[in-house]
């Protein structure tokens, strides 16, 4: 990895990969993120990870815009402690010492597969067991859960959605693509914030989350299109899989 050009195209694959494997199973920053770690430091990492996978996350959010339309109450209550959260978890990440993300990193990277491997099981209890029109007590806690969550996306990120679609299910909302619009806004709300914070402080390396943008756009499309055609079971296990070997990794390979 000490030329630059081979950096660029192992990064742009991993970046491409990771678009595609968002579009059709979710966990792409465990992908982007174990990649760019071989290059530079745990923050500047996860910085230029969130960078290059905001743009998918964006779109994403932006196709289900008829969806947004009948769930405009629930982003008006789920925005602000969405972008709150958000912003404490990055001053988090850029303010504290960064041996405490470093050492944080391998209980993220288990955290999120777990996460992704529960992904299945979670949606489909949710398919089966839809919520009434929820309490101002259950609001409350679902605003307050929606906050936490938003100081772990600012602060790491991945699998904010499986846990955000877990807890939308008790707002009443009555079908997973309405869930799944709310949960792509308030997560493209989460990053956006983070990448203005991640932008002041020069945690972005630019000349990597440019070109990993753009091939994880060009992923994004792609999985999208092929989507249909790959079973996502599979998609799942490998980043699964790759999740806990990276953090294994981070365990002991590095001691």
């Amino acid at each position: 990895m000490n030329d630059p050009f081979w950096s660029w195209i192992f990064l742009s694959a991993a970046a491409l990969a990771a678009g595609a494997v968002n579009a059709v199973a979710g966990g792409g920053t465990l992908l982007t993120f174990p990649s760019l770690l071989a290059v530079m430091s745990p923050v500047s990492a996860n910085a230029t990870s969130t960078f290059a996978l905001f743009p998918g996350s964006l779109a994403s959010g932006l196709g289900y815009r008829k969806e947004l339309a009948l769930c405009r109450p629930h982003l008006i209550r789920l925005l602000p402690p969405s972008l709150l959260g958000g912003l404490i978890g990055s001053l988090l990440v850029t303010r504290l010492p960064e041996r405490v993300f470093a050492s944080a990193v391998p209980w993220l990277l288990l955290g999120a597969s777990i996460l992704l491997a529960l992904q299945r099981p979670i949606a489909r209890y949710l398919g089966s067991h839809p919520h009434d029109k929820p309490t101002s007590r259950t609001v409350a806690v679902v605003i307050f859960f929606q906050l936490l969550v938003g100081i772990y996306g600012g602060y790491f990120g991945a699998g904010i959605g499986i846990l955000m679609l877990s807890s939308l299910a008790f707002m009443g909302i009555p079908d997973i693509h309405q869930m799944n619009a709310v949960k792509s806004i308030l997560a493209a709300a989460m990053n956006g914030i983070t990448l203005v914070i991640f932008f002041l402080s020069g945690a972005i390396v630019w000349k990597y989350a440019l070109v990993m943008g753009v091939a994880g756009m060009v992923g994004g499309y792609t999985g999208a299109r092929v989507a249909r055609r790959i079973k996502p079971d599979y998609i799942r296990v490998f980043v699964v899989l790759v999740g806990f070997a990276v953090a294994f990794y981070s365990w002991f390979g590095r001691k």
